[in-house]
C-alpha cells in the first residue's frame, strides 16, 4: 500500500458534499466514485478495469482479496468471497446442492 489517506471534510467522490469527521465519502458516494472511475478510466466496463490490472480468468481478483483479508464461505462446493461479516451473513442462508 502506499502513504496513509487522510479524510479532508469534503466528500472524495468530487460532489462538494461536506463529510464528518473521519470520513472520505458522504453516505453512498463511495459507490458512486466506484462507478465515476470505471466510466472515466475503463469505458464503463468492470472487465477493461480487471485486465488493465492484470485480473482475469486467468488470475483471480477474489483470490488476491483473500490474501489480504477475504475470507471463503466454508460450506462445501460454494465459491462465495467477501469480508468476514459478509461471508457469515451469506453462510447463515440455506445453500442450493450443486
Amino acid at each position: 500500500m502506499s502513504d496513509r489517506l487522510l479524510p479532508t471534510g469534503l466528500c472524495w467522490c468530487g460532489c462538494g458534499t461536506e463529510t464528518g469527521i473521519g470520513s472520505f465519502f458522504a453516505r453512498g458516494h463511495d459507490k458512486i466514485a466506484e462507478a465515476a472511475l470505471i466510466r472515466a478510466e475503463y469505458g464503463g466496463t468492470v472487465p477493461r478495469f480487471l485486465a488493465a490490472h492484470g485480473y482475469g480468468p486467468e488470475k483471480s481478483v477474489t483470490d488476491a482479496a483473500v490474501q489480504q483479508g477475504w475470507i471463503r464461505c466454508t460450506v462445501p462446493g460454494c465459491t462465495h468471497t467477501g469480508t468476514e461479516t459478509s461471508v457469515r451473513n451469506h453462510e447463515s442462508k440455506p445453500h442450493k446442492e450443486k
